[in-house]
This record gives structure tokens, C-alpha cells and sequence, in this order.
């Protein structure tokens, strides 16, 4: 009998341990629940603590309130100028109407079965109608805000709220990537010759404008040169002149010794003269009158 007594108490014991277990949940600050009765949502949770349920007719439904991760297949979008662009773009989103998002979707794998669809056509939309430069410019962050409020009105029902869009990676596809490319290089090809002709033809002009100012420069030294030579030449007669003037006879025996000295300067000079030649002047006994 004690011993049936001691296996009873041990049961209830264990009975009020499992219910117990059974009876409170725990909420954490960065999830919310959707309390169910029987399958059916009767209450949401968003304080975060420890709370209390019906064992085994009630349960709680745990789902995050913290910002989650979208990623959309890559697209390859057709701009408006019929350019392509392979695009590779995700989402932030948070659930904010747990009571919608359990209804609507159920967990958080449906969730995103749901979405991706709805971002990846919402992105080709959006960027097919603007122009392959408008993707690649400032613009860019406006085209990802229409996005973002056009994937909401879609997604409104599902009790969520897309935070932000924003795009990972846009390339080109690879024909098209090659043959911008070589576009690309043939266009620097271009200016590269163009700016090699534009520095030839300044080359030429400075070193056209160089000679003509080293031609100027030389006839003007050349013509100062003459002058001054010429005035030189015209002092030097004048004191020539003047000398001669003052005493002729010696100046006619110094342009007879200077004439002496240029003719007879060499080792083997040979004159054959009359001994009477006026050259011979200043070789006899004295000085002819």
C-alpha cells in the first residue's frame, strides 16, 4: 500500500512537472508570439518575459522581430534603350502584424517563397523603365525607394514591412561586357591619337616660332655686327687718315715695313725685283725723295 502511495505521489509530481513545463513560454526581446487555442491565434505577445499558457490547449507561435534577409534570384533586366544589366538585389524586412503574417503566410520559409517572386518582378519593372545610364547614376538610390514602396503595396497583406532595397551587384552580361570593352578601347585609342596630333602640331608651331625668332635674332645681330664693323672701319681710317696727315713719311715707311712683314714673313720667300722698284724704297742708303 505505501509503496502504491509513493508511486502515485511520484506521478502527480511528475504530472504537475510537465504541466508545469507546459504552462509558461519565454518571449525574447528580439521575437513576439501569436498565442494559439487549438490552432486558432488568440492572442499576440510582445513583451518580452515569461508568460504563461494552457498546457496542451493552448501554444505559442515564436516569430523574430529583428530586421531579416531577402535575397532575389540575379535578373537580367532590359533597360529602356534595350541595354541589358544582370542584377543581383535583397531586401530588409520585418514582420509587424504577427496575427496578417501568420494567417497569410503562415512561417518564415512561405514568407520568403512568397517575396522573392514579388522583388525579383518589381525589380525588373522598375529598372526596365528607365535608361541603362539613369541604373548607374545618382538616380539609382530613387529607382530603389520605388521599389521598396511598390513591393510593400504587393506585400501589405502578409502583416510585413520592407525596410530598404538595395542592389549587391549590376554587370553586364558577358557578350555585352566584351564588346563595351573593346569599345571602350578603341575610344581611348581615338583620343590617345588625337592627343598625340594636337602635341605634334604644337611641337611644330613652337619650334616654327623658335626658328623664326633665332632668324630675327641672327639678322639683327648680324646687321648690328655690320654696323659696328663698318664704324670701326671708318675710325680706323680716320685715325689712319689723321695720322698721315700729321707725318706722311713715317707713315709711308710703317705701311711699308707692315707690307714687308706680310711678304717676306716665310723661311723661303723668294721676290724678284728691279733694284730700282719703289717696293725696295727703304733697302737703299737712305731715303728717296
Amino acid at each position: 500500500m505505501i509503496r502504491t502511495n509513493v508511486i502515485a505521489a511520484a506521478f502527480a509530481v511528475f504530472f504537475v512537472f510537465i504541466v508545469g513545463l507546459f504552462s509558461v513560454y519565454t518571449i525574447d526581446m528580439r521575437q513576439q508570439g501569436l498565442l494559439l487555442q487549438f490552432g486558432a491565434p488568440v492572442a499576440i505577445v510582445k513583451e518580452p518575459g515569461l508568460h504563461t499558457q494552457i498546457p496542451f490547449v493552448q501554444n505559442v507561435v515564436i516569430l523574430p522581430k529583428q530586421l531579416l534577409n531577402l535575397e532575389a534570384p540575379s535578373e537580367e533586366v532590359i533597360a529602356q534603350d534595350k541595354k541589358r544589366l544582370v542584377v543581383d538585389a535583397f531586401a530588409r524586412w520585418r514582420i509587424v502584424d504577427p496575427l496578417r503574417f501568420y494567417q497569410a503566410v503562415n512561417n518564415l520559409e512561405n514568407a520568403l517563397i512568397r517575396l522573392r517572386p514579388i522583388l525579383s518582378s518589381n525589380v525588373r519593372d522598375v529598372l526596365g523603365s528607365q535608361s541603362f545610364s539613369a541604373m548607374l547614376s545618382g538616380k539609382r538610390a530613387q529607382l530603389m525607394l520605388d521599389i521598396r514602396d511598390n513591393v510593400n503595396r504587393q506585400a501589405k497583406s502578409f502583416g510585413i514591412v520592407v525596410v530598404d532595397v538595395r542592389i549587391r551587384r549590376a554587370d553586364l552580361p558577358p557578350q555585352n561586357s566584351q564588346s563595351i570593352f573593346d569599345r571602350m578601347q578603341q575610344e581611348r585609342k581615338r583620343e590617345a591619337n588625337e592627343f598625340r596630333a594636337q602635341g605634334e602640331e604644337i611641337s611644330q608651331r613652337i619650334k616654327a616660332r623658335a626658328e623664326r625668332e633665332v632668324t630675327v635674332l641672327t639678322a639683327e645681330a648680324t646687321r648690328e655686327s655690320e654696323i659696328l664693323r663698318g664704324e670701326g672701319d671708318a675710325q680706323k681710317t680716320k685715325i689712319l687718315g689723321d695720322a698721315y696727315g700729321q707725318d706722311p713719311d713715317f707713315f709711308a715707311f710703317y705701311r711699308s715695313m707692315r707690307a714687308y712683314k706680310d711678304s717676306l714673313g716665310g723661311d723661303n720667300t723668294t721676290l724678284v725685283l728691279s733694284p730700282n722698284n719703289e717696293y725696295l724704297r727703304y733697302f737703299g742708303q737712305g731715303t728717296r725723295k
